[in-house]
C-alpha cells in the first residue's frame, strides 16, 4: 500500500523592504528593457516593450518604453516600497528619457542618471588591402 505523504504548506516568500535601489534601461532601435535592481544588484522586476504586449517596430517606440517602465515601477514600487533609485540608461533608442520621466507617476525620486552605453574604441579589423 501507498504511505501518505505528510502535506506541506507552502511558506510564501517574504518580501523585503528595499527602500532604495537601482533602475536599468537598455533602450535599442528595437525594444527596450526596463529592471530594478537593489544596491548590489540583484533584480527585483523587470520589464519590456515586448513583454507589454508591443510587436514589431512598435516595441522601439518611446510610448512602448513608457508603457514597460510604467509597468515595472508599479510592481516594484508595490512589493518592495522602493523610493529612490539610480539610473543606469545603456543604448541609443527612443526610450532613453520616457523611460525616465515614467517614474515621476509613482513618486520615485531619482538620484542620478549616468550613461553607460558602449563606445568602441579600435573597433573591427579593416579589410584586406585591394590587389592590382
Amino acid at each position: 500500500m501507498a504511505e501518505a505523504k505528510p502535506t506541506t504548506t507552502p511558506r510564501k516568500k517574504q518580501r523585503r523592504s528595499v527602500p532604495s535601489g537601482q533602475l536599468h534601461i537598455q533602450a535599442s532601435f528595437n525594444n527596450t528593457i526596463i529592471t530594478f535592481t537593489d544596491k548590489k544588484g540583484n533584480a527585483l522586476a523587470a520589464s519590456s516593450a515586448g513583454a507589454c504586449g508591443f510587436r514589431g517596430s512598435k516595441k522601439g517606440t518611446a510610448y512602448a518604453a513608457q508603457v514597460a517602465a510604467e509597468k515595472a515601477t508599479e510592481a516594484v514600487k508595490s512589493g518592495y516600497g522602493l523610493n529612490t533609485v539610480d539610473v543606469f540608461v545603456k543604448g541609443v533608442g527612443l526610450g532613453r528619457d520616457t523611460a525616465i520621466r515614467a517614474l515621476s507617476n509613482f513618486d520615485i525620486t531619482v538620484d542620478s542618471i549616468k550613461d553607460i552605453t558602449g563606445v568602441p574604441h579600435g573597433g573591427v579589423r579593416p579589410r584586406k588591402a585591394r590587389r592590382g
